[in-house]
């Protein structure tokens, strides 16, 4: 039985593993700016349907890579919080241009020669 995550510290290495093909990675991202993107749309318009496309996108597009490519179970059912900050955190490190460095760190990519 795997030892329990107690801390963001501890779950964002065990994120990142959950996330170890690229295609993964790039459904979560595509999904969370697309989320993203439907947010700021409720915003702008004040309609809040927009909201449940929202969800039901960043969650779709990360599902289906989890199901389809990764072959695990999406780790927000276990951590929804920290999943979400996760989501954020990778998308952001992505659009930074670390995502690389960051996944070498935690020994989930190899370096680059």
């Amino acid at each position: 039985m795997p030892k329990p995550i107690r801390s963001y510290a501890e779950f964002w290495p065990f994120y990142l593993a959950e996330h170890r093909h690229p295609m993964t990675r790039a459904l979560h991202l595509l999904g969370t700016g697309i989320a993203l993107a439907l947010i700021a749309t409720a915003i702008l318009t004040a309609d809040w349907r927009w909201l449940i496309a929202a969800v039901t996108s960043g969650y779709a597009f990360a599902w289906a890579a989890h199901l389809f490519v990764e072959h695990n179970r999406p780790a927000t059912f276990r951590h929804p919080v920290w999943s979400l900050i996760s989501d954020l955190r990778m998308l952001a490190l992505w659009l930074a241009g670390r995502l690389d460095r960051e996944l070498v760190k935690h020994g989930i990519a190899a370096p680059h020669a």
